[in-house]
């Protein structure tokens, strides 16, 4: 046992013989009558109480912990007490990640996750509260993807509980605890009209960053960190080693997302554009905090920046810049007097990446090569976005033959 039951309605004394004999305490019938006592593995001595007639429920709860003891999945009932956002507040002050990264993860759970399951005792969770907690995300009009990432960040937090004692095992590792649905909408990329309708449309001091994101697949960070030392116009190379981003709303450079650096082809006509672009818009040197605030200063000659040579914001070049140029283009509607543009999520500048890796697997680039000039971490991830726009081999061997019999056709 790994310790003893205290009866407090009784205690035992030695009688006038000199024999034990049990005799009533001054809390006789009143409270509870059994306390089961422990040693806790950190010295400290741990105790529940029992009312009367149910001394065998607490040798067996004694017992219990005997066996969690010996199994090493002893848990303090004290920090299973303990609640889901009480302990995620805890571990995200803990956490050394990309600052912008952790105030992300923070506006989730407690946008999404601490109001449903936050007052939740760590030690009473189950696959079904985690089951019923992916279910709400499903109907609460949460994207798919999005949904998903709140629900990483709760397993994350559980997984640490786990590690740390707080709950014997992950409850979203259940089998039966599936991640949220995410929608099977397709991408749909742009045709070439459009990109280059969109192009046209574009402010003249902006309209390079088309060219860079259709041609080279940057994403609008990269694009607006891009600076002079990134150009290999000899090896024909734009090498995607940074991106400008937000730290606390601050401006900062900081490696690609996912800190993946990679080197893109660099289409003639997008190196001429710009070179024009540099002529006309001289580069400016600008000096930003590495990573987060309080980084390391940096200076980059960057090749996209405001009329006032400081740096491009993406609110403002996608308000007063791409969203006209959409509707100049017919992509979405004009925008009423006084009023904004409408949402144009699905047509973000994110559009562009589409379109150059519709572009790449139709002229038959492998899946491979297209994630790593997209600057995926895992070709899986790219295969999944993108599978559908490659061409099957029904295509190929109808365009081989086609390819063969206009050859014998020539010949006649």
């Amino acid at each position: 046992m790994a310790g003893h039951i205290q009866d407090r309605w009784y205690k035992t004394e030695a009688s006038a013989d000199g024999k034990p004999r049990r005799v009533k305490t001054d809390r006789h019938g009143v409270g509870m009558r059994y306390r089961a006592r422990y040693i806790a593995p950190d010295g400290s001595e741990r105790s529940k109480s029992f009312p009367d007639r149910q001394k065998r429920l607490a040798e067996e709860w004694l017992a219990r912990i005997e066996a969690d003891m010996s199994r090493g999945q002893y848990l303090d009932p004290a920090a299973a007490k303990t609640t889901f956002q009480e302990y995620a507040e805890k571990w995200l002050e803990s956490q050394t990640s990309d600052p912008n990264t952790q105030a992300s993860m923070q506006s989730q759970l407690r946008r999404h996750a601490f109001p449903k399951i936050g007052p939740r005792p760590l030690g009473s969770f189950q696959p079904g509260h985690i089951r019923e907690f992916v279910g709400q995300l499903e109907t609460s009009g949460l994207s798919g993807s999005y949904a998903r990432v709140i629900f990483s960040n709760v397993r994350a937090v559980l997984s640490a509980a786990v590690d740390d004692g707080f709950l014997p095992r992950n409850p979203c590792a259940a089998q039966t605890v599936r991640p949220p649905v995410v929608g099977s909408r397709r991408v749909v990329p742009w045709e070439p009209d459009r990109v280059f309708a969109v192009r046209e449309a574009m402010t003249e001091r902006y309209r390079t960053t088309v060219d860079v994101g259709a041609g080279c697949g940057l994403r609008q960070g990269e694009i607006l960190g891009l600076a002079v030392d990134a150009l290999d116009f000899d090896a024909s190379t734009m090498h995607v080693t940074q991106q400008l981003k937000l730290s606390r709303s601050k401006p900062v450079f900081a490696p690609p997302k996912g800190g993946t650096l990679r080197s893109v082809p660099l289409p003639r006509p997008v190196a001429d554009a710009l070179q024009a672009h540099m002529e006309r818009f001289p580069p400016v040197e600008i000096t930003l905090p590495w990573m987060k605030l309080g980084g390391p200063p940096i200076t980059k000659r960057l090749l996209f920046t405001s009329t006032s040579d400081s740096i491009v914001w993406r609110g403002m070049l996608n308000e007063d810049h791409w969203k006209p140029a959409l509707a100049a283009a017919g992509v979405i509607p004009p925008r009423a007097k006084g009023e904004s543009y409408a949402s144009a999520r699905e047509h973000g500048m994110h559009a562009l990446r589409h379109f150059f890796a519709s572009v790449l697997l139709d002229a038959g680039e492998s899946i491979k090569a297209v994630s790593e000039y997209l600057g995926h971490a895992d070709p899986g991830l790219t295969l999944r976005v993108y599978a559908h726009l490659m061409p099957d081999s029904r295509h190929r061997a109808r365009k081989a033959m086609e390819e063969v019999f206009k050859a014998q056709d020539h010949k006649g």
